[in-house]
């Protein structure tokens, strides 16, 4: 489709700049616009009609700011303005109307179609600049928002020392996935491990070393686990590991690899020594077609844990769910 070939820029490497949409069939008027705003520090994206704007605007990664033309093939201005405004996103885009019209009623409909502003053609380049201002308030405002809402997610999801899930979101996600493999009609494996002996390392080389090695338990378990598998500290130096589509036989051969992987490597403690971590696994999988609650599931891996400890800890024990 013409016009939506140009790339929304914001990658993680690359320094923000204000990205803005222009929609406008005249190639005149749309060449004018695009050389002034990229002469004030914009990136442009430039399309020639009103289907090609509302297409750009559904993107993820859209402009937060649009100049729509108020006639266009396709969609008018006020037309992708009212779509906008009915498909609420996540982020506010907020939308300017440039137009030739005068009459007070041409304006206040464009305004109640959900316009933030509107400009009237010929148009002088510093109005233009000071209709902008508000919008770049606007939108870096709601960028601040958002920001404040993810990082208030976080806090109230992860655990601030190791950053796995916390207690109460790997919970949730238990129940989740126990629902999805009933559902679904997959297994589900379940695991609860321990570091062995931590409380010999908080008291030989302090609680500093000791919160080093859970973070760097988790690390390592991180590093196992695939990228929709779930890891949760489930308290003190235990942690809750949900594993979906693993019976039982896949699920030891996970707990395995990390059980492997976190004592492959002595861990540096805080104290500038080197010490071997090893850890304990209790084991189950939740059956094809079976349902059961989370508590009697982590019941279930607990017991297989504390077989784990009594034959000796560094070991991974595995109690199928009957």
């Amino acid at each position: 489709m013409p016009g939506l070939k140009p790339t929304i820029p914001g990658g993680a490497d690359a320094p923000a700049r204000p990205s803005i949409l222009i929609a406008d069939d005249s190639p005149v008027s749309r060449r004018l616009l695009e050389a002034i705003l990229r002469k004030w520090g914009y990136e442009v994206v430039s399309v020639s009609s009103g289907t090609d704007a509302w297409a750009v605007l559904q993107q993820p990664d859209a402009p937060r700011m649009a100049i729509l033309d108020w006639m266009m093939p396709g969609l008018s201005g006020p037309e992708v303005c009212t779509l906008v405004r009915r498909n609420p996103a996540s982020h506010y885009t907020y939308l300017i109307l440039l137009t030739s019209r005068h009459e007070k009623e041409d304006l206040i409909a464009g305004m109640e179609a959900g316009a933030d502003d509107y400009l009237v053609k010929p148009f002088d380049n510093n109005e233009l600049k000071v209709r902008l201002g508000p919008g770049r308030r606007i939108v870096d405002l709601q960028a601040e928002l958002l920001a404040a809402h993810e990082a208030l997610r976080d806090q109230a999801t992860r655990d601030s020392l190791t950053r796995l899930w916390n207690r109460h979101a790997i919970f949730e996600i238990l129940t989740q996935e126990i629902n999805r493999s009933y559902r679904e009609g997959a297994p589900l494996g379940v695991s609860i491990s321990d570091i062995d002996h931590f409380k010999a390392i908080n008291d030989t080389h302090g609680h500093i070393a000791g919160d080093g090695v859970l973070r760097e338990v988790a690390a390592r378990m991180r590093s196992v686990v695939r990228p929709y598998d779930a890891a949760g500290r489930y308290g003190g130096e235990e942690f809750l590991l949900i594993l979906p589509g693993c019976d039982a036989d896949a699920a030891l051969i996970t707990t395995e690899r990390i059980r492997d992987r976190i004592q492959s490597t002595p861990i540096e403690v805080a104290d500038g020594q080197r010490i071997v971590v090893t850890a304990s696994f209790g084991v189950t999988s939740l059956p094809r077609g079976r349902n059961a609650t989370s508590e009697a599931i982590v019941r279930l891996s607990d017991d297989a844990l504390y077989q784990a400890k009594q034959a000796g800890r560094n070991r991974s024990v595995l109690i199928p769910f009957r």
